[in-house]
């Protein structure tokens, strides 16, 4: 049986994620509060950012915009 949580992106129950899938804090809430469905549109739109914007995921300024708009994408309007 999956476990299953309230995933805030979807609001609604849905299967959880099998690991941590991003590092620290930030990675602790999307365990807890982001289901498997909503991890993988945020990749596919992760995917697109790095390509349209042309991002080096070398250089920390590029990093820390997509973590921005990570979060922005998973939590929308919810204080995390």
């Amino acid at each position: 049986m999956q476990k299953k949580i309230f995933c805030v992106y979807l609001q609604c129950r849905m299967e959880k994620l099998n690991y941590k899938v991003y590092p620290g804090h930030i990675g602790d809430i999307i365990y807890n509060h982001i289901s498997k469905n909503a991890w993988m549109k945020w990749l596919t739109y992760q995917t697109k950012l790095i390509n349209e914007k042309k991002l080096n995921m070398t250089k920390k300024k590029d990093i820390f915009f997509l973590e921005k708009e990570m979060i922005n994408f998973l939590f929308k309007n919810n204080k995390i």
